[in-house]
């Protein structure tokens, strides 16, 4: 057990990097919660849960029924903003359906209620403050109303960080060869109005606040849709996320025979992939989104910027930025703006009207300039990779928990025999 402000936390990798994430637990923030909570050199703190794929309640349930489903209930979920401070909240049934997470038949009751004894950012502050300066890793894969409010209420835990991720934004113009989608026959880089991205969008004001502090900039990876969009589930990711390695004999038997924890995610993403070639005409698979933004906080493990040498030790080929020449400085290093002007929310004139609200506006800086990093490719296959690595290490740790909560009932059982109490059952 590790030790943490919230109580025991149950961590084989104690020593791990420290790590918060801030989520609206839909199909691909499922994905990023696994990784999260299974990657053996990253140590999980908290979880924060914001609207945005559905309304809070959902996503505090789902990301509840997912640490269920993957053997880590001990890890504490604080239920944080319902709305944007100044824009009513906008949520995303076509992708995600009414529940933030519908398609599958697998999600578990989970057991662990949320914790409601401080707020989210109370909670943020009170892990990262716990921790050695300069250590966490603070993650967001939703809207940024969490994150600000951390930010503006407690100015000094940006020099108490060591890195902040956010998925979130998108680029288009060619930034990079990644399909962006298309919506009644016209091309767009946004995923929720031509031209702005969903978390952005729907609390614009908070992601200007953090992308325009300069200091917090400086501690800044984005992973824009032109890099998530490089990152499919295609037909032979999801047999492999569903049977493991693809080229056993395994891959040839029933979906009966897949762990429960596979076929979980295995439905998840089967429903996103259905819902993203319905509606944005992206046939080959979904793009898995929010993992990446957990992924790229490995390079935050590192004191160098040397981020694919530093990561080979790891054995985790992450995410790449190049370099200059001699190594020392990442070139991708970028002035993020966000338009907060123009009409905002949810109706079909407003999402495919002319309105840029929501839009990332980003201009290179020259070498040496601290401005917010935006990686613009990744090694797919050893992310894949990375990603049934954590399902494996799930799968155990589920395994696990059954054969201790059985031994648990059957000792019990027979304590109440013996003291003449019942009869104990037949072995199982």
């Amino acid at each position: 057990m590790a030790s943490s402000p919230f109580g025991d936390i149950d961590r084989s990798a104690s020593h791990g990097t420290p790590i918060w994430l801030d989520c609206d637990t839909g199909h691909d923030d499922a994905f990023a919660i696994l990784v999260a909570a299974h990657s053996p050199e990253l140590r999980l703190l908290g979880i924060s849960t914001v609207y945005g794929n559905a309304p809070l309640p959902h996503t505090t349930y789902n990301t509840r029924a997912i640490l269920k489903a993957i053997g880590r209930e001990d890890v504490p979920v604080f239920p944080g903003a319902e709305r944007p401070s100044f824009r009513q909240p906008c949520f995303a049934p076509d992708i995600h359906g009414a529940s933030g997470l519908d398609g599958t038949a697998s999600l578990p009751i989970p057991t662990v209620d949320a914790r409601r004894d401080m707020s989210a950012v109370e909670a943020m502050r009170t892990a990262i403050s716990a921790e050695a300066p300069r250590t966490v890793c603070l993650v967001a894969t939703g809207a940024l109303t969490n994150i600000a409010a951390l930010f503006e209420s407690y100015p000094g835990m940006v020099d108490q960080i060591k890195s902040l991720s956010i998925m979130g934004g998108a680029v288009g113009g060619g930034f990079t060869d990644a399909p962006l989608g298309t919506v009644d026959d016209q091309e767009r880089f946004g995923n929720w109005t031509p031209v702005a991205e969903f978390n952005v969008y729907i609390d614009c004001e908070a992601a200007a606040t953090i992308l325009n502090n300069r200091a917090l900039a400086a501690k800044t990876n984005l992973v824009t849709l032109d890099l998530s969009h490089q990152f499919l589930a295609t037909n032979e990711v999801r047999n492999g996320l569903l049977f493991g390695d693809t080229t056993s004999p395994r891959f040839e038997v029933s979906m009966s025979s897949a762990s429960d924890v596979r076929r979980l995610f295995y439905e998840i993403v089967c429903f996103f992939a259905k819902t993203y070639a319905e509606v944005f005409g992206i046939g080959a698979g979904p793009p898995t989104h929010d993992p990446l933004a957990v992924f790229i906080a490995f390079s935050s493990i590192c004191s160098t910027m040397k981020i694919r040498a530093a990561l080979v030790p790891l054995g985790i080929a992450v995410l790449t930025s190049e370099l200059d020449e001699d190594e020392q400085q990442p070139q991708y290093r970028y002035k993020v703006e966000v338009v907060t002007e123009g009409d905002h929310g949810s109706s079909p004139e407003i999402l495919n009207g002319p309105s840029e609200c929501g839009r990332t506006i980003v201009s290179g800086l020259a070498g040496g300039q601290q401005g917010v990093r935006i990686p613009k490719t990744l090694q797919v296959n050893e992310l894949w990779a990375r990603i049934d690595s954590c399902l494996r290490r799930a799968e155990r740790t589920v395994a696990a928990q059954r054969l201790a909560a059985t031994n648990s009932r059957q000792s019990t059982q027979r304590v109440l025999h013996e003291s003449g109490g019942s009869k104990p059952d037949a072995a199982e």
